[in-house]
């Protein structure tokens, strides 16, 4: 990696050190949705794709998810549930089957509830036929938050294609990303900092709003 490189790595890292805060109370509680990806057993608790990283921002989801009950925001959890002939075990190990423990949203969020649990087959849930049902009968939301796992993955291609999307169809939106309530993990060459960084920068750069944090 050249100096050049590193100085802008740098550059970004400061620059989502210092993000503004947004509040939740500020958004229009009827337009928007609380969106949790993948805050599954399979990606904090067990199997080869677990991550402490990932698990040690269940509170901020939970704190955030109950805040939206109360403003009586929409919220959707993804759950990754894969089938044995899913051609993505050829990108990742065999991960989230359906049927299992792995496939399981965290109990803590499960507690919290309140959610529409929307299942997926695919790194993208925007492409699940259940979610876009959801957007055909919930029209008026144009607002949402998204949070969980894994920043560079699944929140990245779900919070990009979303921001898209509304821009493909001419309308006005706010896709937010809090840097607090997404995560990401370590494995190998897969430095968890590293890809945090990039793929927020890049939701940034394609119209999606990162924050610091949802209050």
């Amino acid at each position: 990696m050249t100096t050049k490189n590193t100085g802008i790595i740098d550059e970004i890292n400061t620059m989502l050190d210092n993000l503004p805060a947004i509040r939740l109370e500020d958004l229009e509680s009827e337009t928007a949705a609380l969106v949790i990806i993948d805050m599954i057993n399979g990606f904090v608790r067990e199997g080869p794709l677990m991550s402490g990283r990932v698990e040690a921002i269940i509170p901020e989801i939970v704190e955030l998810s109950k805040k939206c009950d109360k403003l009586r925001i929409k919220k959707i959890a993804f759950a990754d549930n894969h089938t044995d002939a899913s051609p993505e075990f050829g990108s990742y190990p065999r991960h989230c089957i359906k049927g299992t423990s792995e496939s399981e949203i965290v109990d803590e969020i499960k507690e919290a509830g309140g959610y529409v649990l929307i299942p997926k087959n695919s790194t993208n849930g925007f492409l699940e036929e259940a979610f876009q049902d959801w957007l055909d009968n919930n029209s008026q939301t144009d607002t949402f938050i998204v949070t969980g796992c894994c920043t560079d993955i699944c929140v990245q291609q779900f919070a990009i294609t979303l921001k898209t999307w509304f821009n493909k169809n001419n309308r006005k939106s706010r896709v937010i990303v809090p840097v607090n309530a997404v995560e990401t993990y370590d494995l190998g060459l897969h430095n968890a900092g590293l890809a945090n960084a990039m793929a927020l920068y890049n939701m940034l750069i394609n119209g999606v709003e990162i924050v610091k944090e949802v209050e």
